[in-house]
C-alpha cells in the first residue's frame, strides 16, 4: 500500500512538472509567433477577434512540438531532485527495486505518449484546419490599418496602393493600381479594361469604403494602345470585393490524418491532396504524427541511467541530458528527409523500437548486477 501511494505521488509530481514546463514553453513560443500574426490586422485588415481566435488555435500546433522536450526536462528534474534529497535511497533500502521505478517511469511515459499521439493525430490538424478556414471565411474588417505612409502595399490580390500622408482616416496624394479588375466598374467599358490606375489629391477611409477628391482614373484597355482618362472631383469606391493575399486553403500540415493515410491505403484517394509528388511531403508529416511519439519511452529509459549507483563521467547528469537531447535532435533533423530516402525512413521508424528493447535489457542487467553486489 505504501509503495502504491509513493508511485501515485511520483506520477502526479512528474505530470505536474511536465504540464507546467509544456505550458511555459508553448506560451513563450505563441507570444513570439503572435507578433507575426499581427500582420493579419496590419497588412490584411482582419478583425482583432479573428486574430485572437487564429492565435489560440495555433497553440494546438505549437504545444506538441514541445512535448518531448518538456517531458525530458520534467523527468530529469524529478530524478535529480529525489537523488539530491536521498529519497530514492530510502526506497532502495526498503526493498524497492530500481527496475520497478523504471517501470513506473515507463508507465508515465505511456500516459505522455497517449497525450502526444491524441494531439498529433487528432487535435492539432483539426485546430490548424479550423484556423485556416477562419481566414477563408472572414473578410478584412477595415482598409485603414493596411495603409502606411510612403510605403507600397500589395496585401490584396491584384491591388497595389501608396499614399504620401495618413492622418487618422484622412489620406493625401493617393496612388491606386488595380490589375485584378477589382475596380472594373469605374471604366466606361469594364469588359475591355485590363488595369485601372487612380490618382487623387486627398481621400478619406471608412471601413471598406474610400472617398477620393480631385483626381483622375486611367483605364488601360486590353487590345488597345490608348488609355481612357476620366477626371473627377469626388469618387466613392467600395473595396468590399478585395481579396487578401493570405493563404486560405489548408496546407498538408493542417490536413486530417486519415485523409493523408488515404493517399496510401484508400481506393479513392483525395486527388487534391494526393498529387504525384506530394508523397515526399505527406510521408514526413505522417511519420511525425504516428512514429515520433514512440521516442518518448526511449527518452525515459535514457533518463533512467541516472539511477545507476556509480555514475562515471559518461553517465553523469550532463552526459545523460546530452544523450537525450541528441535523440530529440535526431528526430527533428532526420524526419524531413524521410520522404526522400527509403533507408532514412525505415531507420527512423525502427530506431525507437530497437532502442527501447536494448536500453531496457541493459538497465535490467545493470540493476541486477548492482543488486548482487550489495
Amino acid at each position: 500500500m505504501l509503495n502504491n501511494k509513493i508511485y501515485r505521488n511520483f506520477f502526479v509530481e512528474i505530470l505536474k512538472t511536465f504540464l507546467v514546463i509544456l505550458f511555459g514553453l508553448s506560451l513563450i513560443a505563441l507570444t513570439v509567433r503572435a507578433v507575426n500574426f499581427l500582420d493579419l490586422i496590419v497588412d490584411n485588415g482582419y478583425p482583432v477577434f479573428t486574430y485572437f481566435q487564429y492565435s489560440f488555435l495555433n497553440l494546438f500546433g505549437i504545444a506538441p512540438k514541445f512535448i518531448p522536450l518538456a517531458f525530458l526536462l520534467s523527468l530529469i528534474i524529478f530524478i535529480l531532485k529525489h537523488l539530491d534529497d536521498s529519497e530514492f535511497v530510502i526506497l532502495w533500502t526498503s526493498g524497492v527495486r530500481k527496475i520497478e521505478v523504471v517501470n513506473l517511469f515507463l508507465y508515465v511515459s505511456l500516459f505522455i505518449f497517449i497525450f502526444y499521439i491524441v494531439f498529433s493525430i487528432l487535435l492539432t490538424p483539426l485546430a490548424l484546419n479550423k484556423s485556416r478556414h477562419l481566414l477563408s471565411k472572414d473578410q478584412f474588417n477595415s482598409f485603414l490599418p493596411t495603409i502606411r505612409s510612403q510605403q507600397f502595399t500589395d496585401s490584396f490580390k491584384g491591388f497595389t496602393f501608396i499614399v504620401d500622408k495618413k492622418i487618422n482616416n484622412e489620406i493625401e496624394n493617393i496612388f491606386l493600381h488595380d490589375s485584378g479588375n477589382n475596380l472594373k466598374n469605374l471604366s466606361s467599358d469594364s469588359t475591355d479594361s485590363s488595369s485601372t490606375t487612380i490618382i487623387a489629391e486627398k481621400g478619406m477611409i471608412d471601413l471598406r469604403k474610400m472617398l477620393l477628391f480631385n483626381g483622375q482614373i486611367i483605364s488601360t484597355k486590353t487590345n488597345k494602345t490608348e488609355s481612357e482618362f476620366i477626371k473627377f472631383e469626388q469618387l466613392n469606391i467600395d473595396l468590399s470585393d478585395l481579396v487578401t493575399t493570405t493563404i486560405k486553403s489548408p496546407k498538408l500540415q493542417e490536413t486530417n490524418t486519415f485523409k493523408l493515410l488515404g493517399c496510401f491505403f484508400s481506393d479513392r484517394p483525395d486527388m487534391e491532396i494526393c498529387k504525384k509528388d506530394s508523397n515526399k511531403e505527406i510521408l514526413p508529416i505522417l511519420i511525425r504524427r504516428l512514429v515520433m511519439p514512440f521516442y518518448i519511452p526511449v527518452i525515459t529509459l535514457i533518463c533512467s541511467f541516472l539511477l545507476f549507483k556509480n555514475q562515471k563521467i559518461y553517465m553523469n547528469k550532463i552526459s545523460i541530458f546530452i544523450y537525450s537531447f541528441s535523440i530529440l535532435l535526431f528526430t527533428e533533423l532526420i524526419i524531413r528527409y524521410t520522404g526522400l530516402n527509403d533507408f532514412l525512413r525505415w531507420l527512423y521508424i525502427a530506431t525507437p523500437f530497437a532502442l527501447l528493447i536494448t536500453f531496457y535489457l541493459f538497465l535490467k542487467l545493470k540493476f541486477s548486477k548492482e543488486l548482487r553486489k550489495t
